[in-house]
């Protein structure tokens, strides 16, 4: 039976991809040794479900969208530039929310409890942190010229984008990185 690399995700709207890609390209010249998350694969993920059965992934897109019929629409605002698991060793970049996040937390917390139930999902150890991925850098980048350029860009601001609608992805990994495609897309409210 075929397994297929299955998260959950919000898409974003186009001015914040521009953004994002414009703070990258900003930041490659502070830096070398990031790999950098292209423009097409920029997402919010809400939880990572890991390998699933193909026949699993109809059941998993019917609980997305049965969960996520129970929240609103709302707006996420992106903004400040972070680093995992903290600014002094820096393994990934990413950019923060300054708006959204309740709800996003909300959404997750379902999305969560519905997969638990489906036995298609572990619970993550750490909390759900909402957050955009700009960047991993490779183990030999040392942490010093980061510091500076994570505190240049702690307030940079994103923009907004609305989130209406919750996607179930497939990730496949290729030799030049993931290629990401949408299985299943649920509308939020409806």
């Amino acid at each position: 039976m075929a397994r297929i690399r299955t998260f959950i995700a919000v898409d974003l709207a186009a001015g914040i991809k521009d953004r994002v890609v414009g703070l990258q390209e900003e930041l490659a010249r502070s830096g070398s040794g990031v790999k950098w998350v292209p423009r097409q694969n920029l997402h919010l993920t809400l939880l990572f479900l890991g390998d699933v059965e193909e026949l699993d992934v109809v059941k998993v897109c019917r609980t997305v969208q049965a969960r996520s019929r129970k929240h609103a629409p709302f707006p996420v605002e992106a903004a400040g530039l972070g680093a995992f698991p903290n600014t002094r060793r820096p393994k990934i970049l990413w950019v923060g929310l300054t708006q959204g996040v309740d709800e996003l937390r909300a959404l997750h917390a379902d999305l969560e409890e519905g997969l638990l139930d489906l036995g298609c999902y572990r619970r993550e150890e750490r909390g759900y942190t909402p957050h955009l991925t700009l960047g991993r850098l490779s183990q030999e980048v040392r942490a010093d010229p980061w510091a500076p350029v994570l505190a240049k860009y702690a307030d940079w601001p994103g923009g907004a984008s609305p989130v209406d609608e919750v996607l179930v992805m497939s990730s496949e990994m290729r030799r030049d990185g993931p290629e990401y495609a949408v299985m299943g897309r649920a509308p939020l409210g409806s």
